[in-house]
């Protein structure tokens, strides 16, 4: 199969009668969402997966959530530093060297004889997932004609969203009938088709420009970007202080089965395919009123889990309010950014992607230390009180002025 362009100068597109290279550069487009999907759903694996993998390794459950921890560290670092870094470096080559680092890390968890090797690979995967979240889209956007870039963007990241809602289920469905390390081992095989997918599919991408450290502090000198980044840090931090627990908060605290709490999982994922939609219409209109929706249906989802009681339609209830909510949060963020940020949208999310991932590290950490502490309860109770602080940063503060500042030049 020919290549969209070969090679391709920066802002190149294919030509537009080629129905060969149309289709080549769609396949690519493809394989980029693929790898973004097992991408997310790598990150994400731990939390269906977490009780299984502390016991295999000996550690508590608490300890095992570093498994969110770590790479959501490397991952805030890795990218904007790998933004700058690569420099003018054929975003090809890129690519490849990030679905490889996926690849090794998938390995090398599946493989994990203790918990600091399985820790050794999740901080490869947050190198990979850094790199991702900053390059990713743009290259998609960049393989197709200007009037399809749109269409590429959203294939791109509906690999991410996917990811985000489905990656959990999944992993937690095969891990109940094959063990978590076939999970690990499923994903390194599937990382393995995509890099020989994107060998063959991924046309040479030269770089426009490089990226210069300073172009990344654009959204720190915003107010508005700054209330996004505060209300995304604390909703993200809640989140993921209380979601990294939810399997043994459904079967210590609602007390289900393991094929029940897979069910859940399954049930948690459409509910936040569903979210992601219901989010796009609420920031169509606002994205205010979006943020203060999303964080406050989470806030009374987390809140409920712990009084509504056990039962499977109590545990059911909160899981599919939950999902609706996280679902919301992706779309939610990155409408405020855009509306933010318009005429640098490059910085808003490398910037977004660091203050996403440290906000995964803080949540998880304090959620185990909660964990560990006060029981799984706990974790949910610091969760609703940081996604709150959100709904109330993202209200209070959240108003656009009506005059426009000044702008600056987009990176």
């Amino acid at each position: 199969m020919s290549a969209p362009c070969t090679p391709c100068p920066a802002g190149a597109v294919p030509p537009a009668d080629s129905t060969a290279a149309t289709r080549a550069a769609w396949l690519a487009v493809g394989s980029i969402a693929v790898g973004t999907f097992i991408m997310v759903s790598t990150e994400f694996l731990p939390v269906g997966l977490l009780t299984d993998i502390a016991r295999g390794l000996q550690v508590t459950d608490g300890t095992a959530g570093l498994m969110m921890t770590m790479p959501g560290v490397l991952a805030a670092l890795a990218g904007p530093l790998l933004t700058v870094a690569a420099g003018r470096l054929d975003r090809r080559i890129v690519m490849l060297a990030l679905t490889a680092a996926l690849l090794a890390s998938n390995l090398l968890a599946a493989f994990a004889p203790n918990f600091a090797t399985m820790l050794a690979a999740r901080l490869l995967l947050g190198l990979s997932v850094g790199g991702f979240w900053a390059f990713a889209p743009a290259v998609g956007t960049r393989l197709v004609p200007a009037a399809e870039q749109a269409r590429a963007m959203s294939i791109v990241l509906a690999g991410i969203s996917a990811g985000t809602v489905f990656g959990v289920p999944a992993g937690a469905l095969l891990g109940t009938y094959a063990g978590w390390r076939t999970v690990f081992a499923a994903a390194a095989g599937l990382s393995l088709v995509v890099l020989l997918l994107q060998l063959w599919l991924l046309p040479p991408v030269p770089a426009a420009r490089a990226i210069r450290p300073r172009d990344l502090l654009l959204p720190l000198t915003r107010r508005m970007a700054r209330i996004g980044l505060a209300a995304v840090m604390l909703v993200v931090a809640g989140h993921f202080a209380a979601y990294t627990y939810l399997k043994p908060l459904l079967q210590q605290v609602f007390g289900l089965s393991p094929a029940l709490v897979t069910v859940l999982l399954l049930a948690y994922g459409a509910a936040g395919f569903a979210g992601n939609f219901i989010g796009g219409r609420i920031v169509g209109r606002s994205v205010r009123l979006g943020m203060v929706v999303t964080a406050g249906l989470l806030a009374t989802a987390l809140t409920l889990s712990t009084v509504v009681g056990p039962g499977a339609p109590a545990g059911a209830a909160v899981v599919i309010a939950w999902g609706v909510a996280f679902g919301m949060v992706p779309v939610a963020a990155t409408g405020w950014m855009l509306k933010a940020m318009p005429d640098a949208p490059e910085a808003g999310q490398a910037m977004l992607v660091a203050a996403f991932q440290v906000a995964i590290a803080v949540g998880a950490t304090l959620g185990g230390r909660a964990v560990d502490g006060s029981g799984v309860g706990s974790a949910m109770l610091l969760g609703a009180a940081f996604v709150a602080g959100a709904a109330a940063v993202a209200g209070l503060l959240g108003r656009a002025p009506r005059a426009a500042g000044a702008t600056v030049n987009a990176p």
